[in-house]
């Protein structure tokens, strides 16, 4: 699903014009980036939590030459299921199993 189709069925069982939901999907995407840009989680209560982890500094190599490289520490952001959305999920896709 993308972003365009994810505003269309809202936009759909809502009765809200595209438009106005383009711009709450906007600015909900943003509140995202922002927080995580402070370096704040958002947890989202029944369906997951977006969070950063911090990788640490290793020893790498290029599948080329087989050289070792060093890749510096960062930080990624993450998310995480919520345990209920991941059983709503597993309970209607247990026939794919």
């Amino acid at each position: 699903m993308t972003k365009a189709d994810l505003v269309r069925v809202v936009s759909s069982e809502t009765g809200i014009i595209r438009k106005d939901v383009a711009l709450s999907v906007d600015a909900f995407l943003d509140a995202v980036k922002d927080s995580l840009k402070d370096g704040k989680h958002i947890e989202i209560r029944g369906f997951g939590t977006f969070k950063l982890k911090i990788r640490k500094e290793r020893i790498g190599r290029n599948p080329k030459t087989e050289e070792k490289v060093l890749v510096p520490a960062r930080v990624v952001p993450t998310f995480k299921f919520s345990k209920a959305l991941k059983e709503e999920v597993n309970k209607a896709n247990s026939n794919l199993v």
